[in-house]
């Protein structure tokens, strides 16, 4: 509850709201005809520190339990084999290590696809920040069980350890595009929403590179090397302390207009009067909030006005996956060893692809905010398109003609730079676009958990497709591509420059909706 000085204050600020350009009516207009102060679009230092916070403490551990075991993969079976054998007196076939590596790989997996399923409810419960730290901590936690496997000859504790940092995982990809988000001015919603994708490349990149054999993968530290980024994860549960509670979340959700009023001071650095447009928009989304506006999973299933966005953050986040961008990563060694780039030479080459990587996700930051969202995506689906069916064909006959593996290096770096400018960052926040602030933490919570099953589903059945038709399992995730090009192209609204209320009333008709039937103006 406000007390009385509070509550005039508000008040004062609702009388001012309506003479300035009402929300209600005119939600077709772009941000710089409603905006009053332009200042209000601008980078801040908080804004700033909340997307360093985020971006290195939550999504690039999630990126780096992702990528780190690759490297030491064989020093980390050994131990499991010894310890069972010592312990249990049992004595593995190949087949079994090769089970049990599976389970340690995929339980972080299983674990993300957890964390994204309570995500929501902690988002409402605890609040965005009180959500990240809560991972923050998990991450915490699974790296202490990590240092004490070794001491302990446990393999159990290298299972939790992977399935609680598999949490922390969840949490950060389904958490962390929404705060940024909702804290974000919607000139620069798109240029936060890439920080996820950022943060995950860059944690794979860091993972393959402490996990060399010249680093830290080795017999006496690869326990180290996993717990590496607790560091992080610490820093920034630190940091979260001192960083603004989302003002969309404490207006609309917990009702406290004044501490979400001083909250967006805060982010925009700006007197609260001069922000009278963003206040509007808060009001005008509380007002118009149904009284019986709890979500919970059942219900975001039920309602038909949110079926068709609901559809496409999944099919998004589950595509995202079925592309065959950890398929290229995993292929590209291979690749590389063909175009007689040496062992070592290949392993660099691959490390190469990740900072390729990296780089077009801090590109794409921009991008997201000089260019339309539905032009993005499609030209980066159509061109990965292309470069799969030519990386097909270039290894089908990469010993038959000699300058054919210098095809596949130049398709696959193609691949990633094409990949990285639209399919890698743009899933993870399209939810936040889409849905109003009721639904949204369902909404991504679920779109997270298609991610991390399409994750799981490629990760175990690549190699049985590898092994059965080669190269043409490419062609496999070339249509897969298609499909959901053709779907996005038919039923994804453009999203920015425009208020989350005005893209969700474009498509509450399910898939009689037509967003893109005509240019909104």
């Amino acid at each position: 509850m406000m007390d009385e000085n509070q509550e005039s204050d508000v008040s004062a600020l609702y009388i001012d709201v309506s003479k300035a350009t009402p929300v209600t009516g005119q939600l077709n207009k772009t941000k710089e005809e409603n905006e009053i102060d332009p200042k209000s679009g601008r980078w801040t230092t908080l804004l700033v520190l909340a997307g360093v916070t985020c971006c290195l403490g939550s999504a690039l551990p999630a990126g780096y339990n992702l990528g780190v075991l690759n490297n030491p993969a064989e020093l980390i079976r050994n131990f499991c084999n010894q310890s069972i054998i010592e312990r249990y007196d049992i004595q593995l076939t190949h087949n079994e290590i090769m089970i049990l590596w599976a389970t340690i790989v995929s339980i972080f997996l299983i674990g993300g696809v957890t964390g994204s399923l309570i995500a929501s409810w902690l988002a409402d419960k605890f609040g965005r920040k009180g959500a990240l730290m809560t991972g923050n901590i998990f991450g915490i936690i699974g790296a202490i069980l990590f240092l004490l496997v070794p001491a302990l000859n446990s393999v159990e504790l290298l299972l939790i350890g992977r399935l609680i940092v598999g949490l922390s995982g969840g949490l950060a990809t389904s958490l962390l595009p929404m705060y940024m988000t909702e804290i974000a001015p919607l000139k620069l919603r798109g240029a936060v929403g890439v920080l996820c994708q950022l943060g995950i490349t860059s944690g794979v990149f860091l993972g393959q590179i402490i996990g060399l054999d010249t680093v830290l993968g080795t017999e006496e530290s690869w326990h180290i090397m996993l717990a590496a980024v607790a560091i992080l994860c610490a820093i920034a549960l630190l940091l979260t302390f001192i960083l603004p509670e989302s003002p969309k979340y404490l207006y609309i959700i917990k009702e406290q207009q004044s501490k979400a009023l001083k909250e967006l001071s805060r982010l925009r650095n700006m007197d609260i009067m001069l922000l009278q447009n963003e206040v509007a928009g808060l009001q005008h989304e509380f007002m118009s909030r149904s009284s019986a506006d709890t979500w919970t999973i059942g219900r975001i299933f039920r309602e038909p006005t949110v079926r068709l966005p609901l559809f496409l953050v999944c099919s998004l986040q589950f595509g995202q996956q079925l592309t065959g961008i950890s398929a290229v990563f995993y292929y590209s060694n291979s690749i590389f060893k063909d175009a007689e780039l040496g062992s070592t030479g290949s392993q660099y080459a691959t490390l190469g692809t990740g900072l390729a990587n990296i780089a077009m996700a801090v590109i794409s930051v921009p991008v997201m905010s000089l260019f339309h969202r539905r032009i993005v995506l499609l030209s980066s689906c159509y061109l990965c398109i292309g470069c799969l069916i030519i990386l097909c064909a270039s290894i089908v006959l990469i010993h038959t003609v000699s300058f054919m593996p210098w095809v596949c290096i130049v398709a696959v770096i193609a691949y990633v730079i094409f990949y990285g400018i639209g399919l890698g960052p743009i899933p993870f926040f399209i939810g936040s676009e889409l849905f109003d602030v009721g639904p949204r933490p369902i909404a991504m919570s679920l779109g997270s958990v298609c991610n991390w099953g399409g994750n799981f589903l490629v990760g175990m059945l690549f190699p049985t497709l590898l092994a059965s038709i080669g190269p043409y399992t490419f062609l496999i995730f070339t249509g897969c591509i298609l499909l959901l090009a053709l779907f996005v192209g038919f039923y994804l609204p453009e999203t920015r420059g425009r208020s989350t209320m005005e893209v969700a009333a474009s498509i509450t008709q399910g898939l009689r909706s037509r967003p893109n039937a005509k240019s909104v103006t």
